[in-house]
């Protein structure tokens, strides 16, 4: 039980790189039909409001052959239907992941196997844990913008904390012997 508990934390692919790395021919390999998107740091900074032109180019190349959807925790609806609009994606916020509730409406609603949907983030103990209880080929992606600039922000303090939390994950399951 206790192994297979870790096992919930183990993604089923790490890239040390952003989420454009993940390509169709990725997406081939691994019989995916569909992406689940978390948004705080892994398509945006948690502190940015608009994606870079290359998270832009990367949307619109994968969704003109795959169903995209958005999943977030992020409380601030607002700040996601924006982000969503403008990659033209839709999209659920307070998704409280690892919860499955939300990200199963959003599997439902793409109407494919969950085999074949990845479920795609940047923290272990959030979006990995719900991709893999729900049977989701999950992906950890480095964030988009990892270099921290000194500003005296509440912003840059959050931006710190979620870093740190990240690394804090991934340490705790390097530690237990999951393959990251």
């Amino acid at each position: 039980m206790f192994v297979k508990a870790w096992k919930l934390i183990a993604p089923d692919l790490v890239l040390s790189a952003p989420i454009y790395t993940i390509t169709p021919q990725l997406m081939e390999t691994h019989g995916l039909r569909g992406l689940i998107l978390d948004v705080d740091n892994t398509l945006i900074g948690d502190d940015e409001a608009d994606a870079s032109e290359e998270i832009c180019r990367w949307v619109e190349l994968m969704r003109s052959q795959y169903p995209i959807w958005l999943a977030s925790n992020n409380f601030s609806d607002r700040r996601i239907q924006k982000v969503a609009e403008s990659l033209n994606l839709p999209y659920r916020s307070r998704a409280g992941k690892p919860s499955r509730r939300v990200v199963r409406q959003v599997l439902e609603a793409m109407e494919l196997p969950a085999a074949q949907v990845a479920m795609v983030g940047d923290r272990l103990f959030t979006d990995t844990i719900v991709g893999n209880r729900l049977g989701l080929f999950t992906i950890l992606v480095q964030p988009p913008c990892e270099e921290l600039v000194f500003k005296p922000s509440l912003a840059t303090m959050f931006k710190a904390r979620s870093s740190f939390l990240r690394n804090w994950e991934i340490w705790i399951a390097r530690k237990s012997g999951v393959k990251i």
